[in-house]
């Protein structure tokens, strides 16, 4: 657990000031759960510059709370969680400064924002708070006001968990959790994940990743595991301290999630998925009488593919779906067994003599139909998906035909602002897995919506 804040105080000479404002969202790596938010009387007058900054003046403190009264809450909203902060060195310090002044030993974890942005958004040219804000499209009310500067945070450690690739914020939080020497059951683990769709984390009692996987239902997909007898299913169940997950909404984006952070983090137990799951692939080929043949082949590296599948049985459904969609002759597709019906040519019995009914050109020109619409080869779109809940929305960029990676946005302006959807995009690898799995996913999907730009 998380608690993320931001504190407002008098100013003054260092280690005198006194806290007029304090907010606190209590955040569980997915959503608020619980918040505080107070003025606080500091029994001591506020700057003048600080006053014309933040709008809270010494008027409106007389009648709030002094420090002791709302101490306990205090305690209450950040016990074992981490403290989060832009600049946290400075809250952490008013905080520890207050609560020492009452003879009380106040000690916590803490995340800085400030330097998770330089590590993560560094091509960001400022990491202030307000300019980080602006340039991520992060909508901000009461500029220097706590409660305004928190939530404001929220929503930018939110988009810096999803940058972390390699996982490393969750995995220290995950530590932290192992020093108390806690260790949840199986159930336990079970009964605390969502059925939602997106990814899951399982991790061993060192805190590191041992297996990664993606599930349109979480809960569901690891009390599989749990319950599995394969050989893999009972070393998991052996080694697993705990589970994390992110909910993505988006099935696409749960498998490009899924594909680029195994890859990244290379977990002991997906060790077949770290190669390509992509093991057959369509081609198209000029025959001797320059008609293009559609060729269901295994991979090869080699030759330049139109569409990959993961099994020969999903290729073959494919194919059968192309040539009645896009009327083309079952013969040069390679799917041709003795002699079929090509219902397309009103033939009853087919050897590929149909295609003499059309000429090459024209054939030709129904083949570069379908590889068109599965190719975005020099294409600049994004893929609109659902998200993770009912107001927000998932996009996949594409720029010059390469995958650039995902984004989560609750505004319009932000898909609509090619540099702030940049900026709030998760950087992703571009290669053959991640096409296909694009390529796959658009042929299926009937929820997604494409914008070309």
């Amino acid at each position: 657990m998380y608690a993320i804040l931001d504190i407002e105080t008098t100013g003054g000479q260092f280690n005198e000031e006194g806290i007029t404002e304090i907010a606190i969202y209590k955040f569980d790596g997915h959503e608020v759960v619980d918040q505080f938010i107070s003025l606080v009387n500091p029994e001591i007058p506020i700057q003048p510059f600080v006053v014309k900054l933040t709008g809270i003046n010494n008027a409106m403190l007389r009648s709030a709370p002094k420090f002791f009264e709302v101490a306990k809450r205090i305690i209450e909203m950040t016990n074992d969680c981490v403290i989060v902060a832009h600049n946290a060195s400075f809250d952490y310090r008013i905080l520890r400064t207050e609560f020492r002044r009452l003879g009380y030993d106040f000690e916590a974890r803490t995340l800085c924002t400030v330097e998770l942005s330089k590590k993560l958004l560094p091509e960001q040219p400022s990491h202030s708070l307000g300019k980080l804000v602006r340039a991520l499209g992060i909508p901000m009310a009461d500029r220097h006001r706590a409660s305004g500067d928190a939530l404001a945070t929220v929503k930018l450690f939110k988009i810096l968990l999803e940058k972390d690739v390699e996982k490393e914020i969750v995995k220290d939080f995950i530590k932290l959790e192992i020093e108390k020497g806690i260790a949840p059951k199986l159930l336990d683990i079970v009964a605390s994940l969502p059925a939602k769709t997106g990814t899951y984390y399982i991790h061993n009692e060192k805190g590191n990743l041992i297996y990664i996987g993606k599930s349109r239902n979480i809960k569901k997909r690891i009390n599989q595991h749990f319950t599995g007898t394969s050989v893999k299913c009972k070393k998991i169940q052996a080694e697993v301290f705990t589970v994390t997950y992110d909910e993505t909404g988006s099935e696409l984006i749960a498998l490009l999630k899924e594909s680029e952070e195994i890859k990244v983090n290379k977990p002991i137990h997906n060790r077949a998925q770290r190669k390509s799951i992509f093991q057959w692939a369509l081609y198209a080929e000029k025959d001797e009488k320059g008609y293009l043949n559609l060729k269901l082949q295994k991979a090869d590296g080699r030759k330049k593919e139109i569409t990959s599948f993961t099994s020969l049985q999903e290729g073959k459904d494919a194919l059968f779906r192309i040539t009645s969609h896009y009327n083309l002759c079952q013969k040069l597709t390679g799917l041709y067994v003795s002699k079929t019906s090509c219902f397309q040519y009103n033939i009853k019995e087919c050897d590929g003599a149909c295609i003499g009914t059309i000429s090459a050109e024209e054939y030709n020109a129904r083949v570069q139909a379908f590889i068109d619409k599965n190719s975005f080869e020099n294409q600049n779109m994004v893929l609109i998906d659902r998200g993770r809940t009912i107001n927000e929305r998932s996009a996949v960029l594409i720029e010059n035909g390469i995958y650039k990676g995902y984004a989560f946005y609750d505004l319009n302006y932000q898909i609509n602002n090619i540099e702030i959807l940049k900026n709030i995009i998760i950087p992703m690898q571009n290669n053959r897995d991640t096409r296909n799995i694009i390529q796959s996913h658009v042929r299926k999907s009937k929820t997604l919506k494409i914008i070309r730009f």
